[in-house]
This record gives C-alpha cells, structure tokens and sequence, in this order.
C-alpha cells in the first residue's frame, strides 16, 4: 500500500492529515493570547459582557421561535418560555453588574481548566501507554488543573482580572500545543513521502 499524505502508516492515526490549518490556528491563538496577558482587566469584561450578550440572544431567540411555532398543544411550552426569560434576565443581569458576574463566572472557568486538565492527564497517560508523544499533554493537563486550585485559592479577589489572564493563557497553551501537533504531522508527512520515495526507486 502507498504510504502518501491521505494514505499514512497505521501507526500515525493518532496525528491528523493536515498541518496548515492547525499550524496558522495555533499561531492565531497565540497572538491573541499574548495581547490578551497584557490587557486581562479588558479581556474579563469583554468575556463577561459577551457571556451576558449571548444569553439575551438565546432568551430572545427561544421566546421568538415558540410564539413562532405556535405549539399551543405542547405541554413542554410553559417550561420553554420560562428558560427564555431565566436566559433573558441572566443576561441582563450580567450587564447591569458584569464585575459581580465575573465572581461567579470565575468559578466556572475554575471547573472549566480542572477538567480540561484531568482530560488531558488521562489522554497522555493513554499516549504514553502506545508510545505517543505525551509529555507535552500531561504537562498542559497538570497546569490546567493547578490553575483552577488558584483561581479558587483567591476568589473572591480575583474575579476582575483572572478570567481575562486565564483566557489568555490558556490560548497560549493550546496555541503552543496545536503548533507542535502541526510541526509533528509535517515531519510525519515528511518521513512517510521519503520513505515511499526510497521504496519506488
């Protein structure tokens, strides 16, 4: 069987085909991220304003699609219209105090990086198993999880400015992690062409 960038050995499935995108994703996350470090106290109420924003688009959305549809036999329509006006004063909740939002949304992202991290551990520990690469994994997974003990180590102290500087780290991390993925299935690519290469002549 030609071994080819759509056709790679059996032993490489754990990398993707491709590496451009994932390359030029990487390196768009870590550009972000980098502006993000410095500018955290914005990037907190931009992602607190935009969490209010998107539940006052859901809440308007679901009201509008159920007088819409005018299901008046549904018997799950009361609990319908009742989630879209919980979405909706959420919402507007969010931008009347974003800073008091930040607390509790500080919390969730806290849960959001320890389990992010455990998955990761447990992806690594299962690369490491079939001699993949895994140290960069379990790494990452490790600082996600320490991550999340001092966001809640601080809080409430921390709500203003450690979502932005979380965020922002966080899309260093998986920027780095998706530029080393890229790089590695280039170099996979590389060696499998070669060796094709070698075998036709």
């Amino acid at each position: 069987m030609e071994l080819t960038k759509e056709n790679p050995p059996d032993s490489a499935h754990e990398l993707p085909l491709r590496w451009g995108w994932l390359l030029a994703l990487g390196v768009m996350m870590l550009v972000l991220g980098t502006f993000g470090f410095y500018l955290s106290t914005f990037v907190t109420l931009t992602t607190v304003l935009a969490f209010g924003a998107f539940y006052l688009v859901a809440g308007i959305l679901q009201i509008f699609q159920g007088i819409k549809a005018r299901e008046n036999r549904w018997s799950g329509r009361l609990l319908h219209f009742s989630v879209a006006v919980v979405y909706i004063l959420v919402g507007i909740l969010i931008f009347v105090d974003p800073v008091a939002a930040s607390l509790g949304i500080t919390l969730a992202l806290a849960a959001l990086f320890m389990f992010m991290g455990g998955l990761r551990i447990s992806h690594a520990l299962t690369s490491r198993k079939k001699q993949w690469k895994w140290v960069l994994p379990i790494t990452v997974g490790i600082i996600d999880l320490l991550l999340g003990v001092v966001i809640i180590a601080n809080w409430p102290a921390s709500g203003l400015w450690v979502i932005g500087l979380l965020v922002s780290i966080e899309l260093i991390m998986n920027g780095w992690y998706l530029v080393v993925t890229a790089l590695a299935v280039r170099q996979r690519n590389g060696e499998s062409l070669d060796k094709t290469a070698q075998e036709n002549k």
